[in-house]
């Protein structure tokens, strides 16, 4: 049975993720404007995916240096979704900016990402090959208690979905190699980056930034992220001010990493991310998990159980935003 929201519910609804989206864009413009000049570079290399963050991080950057300034690269690989790619195009051609395509399936199986990927899969499945496709899902973080235990997905030729629980080491090999993608990306920007003397922009949003939804050396390597303070309703706000095309706005964030079709919501945050936004700017402001959940829809156990995995991402990702750990400082570069 659904509960009328309190007052104080509205109000933290209304008021805590609310952003005045010209006084933000200009904001942000001046931000960058002023971090490209510190580290001295002429403009900025990111990846262009289709997805709301990287486009509304174009915007951004178009708005801020010029379009002619800006570098976007579309990085497809055999498991990519081609709509991406249109997508990205719409982008590239709404805000002026150009696109280059770097398609890195050749270097990701001249590495055996792929092979070894499939070859764990095959632990698990053995008749695992051409013609199957897979993907990692979580459990519901409503559901349960203590840490979401992982499952994979994998399709067959006709077209039957198994989903089986996976143990610990499966799981790290299948992201290990997965993780490679990302990996190459980067390294492709970078080169694009030096060869420009630009800079690389990363697009990760509050939530990913918060929870640890990026791979070290990977997506998570930027020299600027221009929206990572920002809730993704909060980016989704920038989007429609800042002239997004629709069809993007209206797209569900998804992975675009596995072979079957996957959201964010199932692989990692198992939660909506309107309702994971609410959660997290709750427990960030110190709002109580009774206003939190009549917010959101939720009872407040079931926020309760979202501050745990919230916690629990917390505490196992930090790692990934740590420098690299040294010995001794070194006093003249390191202060």
């Amino acid at each position: 049975m659904s509960v009328r929201p309190t007052q104080d519910a509205q109000t933290f609804l209304a008021q805590a993720l609310a952003i005045d989206p010209a006084v933000e864009t200009d904001r942000i413009v001046t931000a960058l404007r002023k971090q490209l000049r510190g580290i001295r570079k002429r403009g900025l290399v990111l990846g262009l995916s289709g997805g709301i963050d990287s486009s509304v991080s174009v915007a951004l950057a178009a708005r801020a240096i010029g379009g002619q300034n800006v570098l976007c690269l579309f990085m497809p690989e055999n498991d990519s979704d081609p709509e991406s790619l249109r997508l990205g195009r719409l982008v590239a051609d709404t805000f002026g900016v150009e696109a280059i395509v770097e398609d890195i399936g050749p270097a990701l199986r001249a590495m055996g990402c792929y092979q070894r990927r499939d070859a764990f899969i095959r632990e698990l499945v053995p008749e695992y090959g051409e013609g199957w496709g897979s993907k990692i899902v979580i459990a519901n973080a409503l559901e349960g208690e203590g840490y979401n235990i992982s499952s994979l997905v994998v399709q067959d030729p006709n077209g039957k979905q198994t989903k089986i629980r996976m143990p610990l080491p499966v799981y790290l090999g299948i992201v290990a190699a997965t993780n490679m993608k990302q990996r190459t990306r980067k390294q492709i920007e970078y080169y694009h980056a030096d060869r420009l003397n630009f800079a690389v922009l990363g697009t990760p949003n509050r939530l990913e930034y918060d929870q640890g939804f990026f791979v070290k050396n990977g997506d998570g390597a930027a020299d600027v992220k221009p929206i990572a303070h920002l809730y993704k309703t909060q980016v989704y706000a920038l989007a429609a001010y800042l002239g997004v095309p629709e069809e993007i706005r209206n797209r569900p964030p998804t992975t675009d990493t596995y072979s079957l079709a996957q959201t964010q919501e199932e692989f990692y945050f198992s939660l909506p991310y309107d309702r994971m936004d609410i959660c997290l700017c709750g427990r960030n402001n110190g709002v109580t998990a009774e206003v939190v959940g009549q917010a959101a829809g939720l009872t407040a156990s079931q926020v309760e159980r979202v501050w745990t995995d919230i916690a629990a991402k917390r505490k196992a990702t930090r790692y990934l935003h740590l420098r690299p750990q040294l010995v001794d400082e070194v006093e003249e570069v390191d202060t």
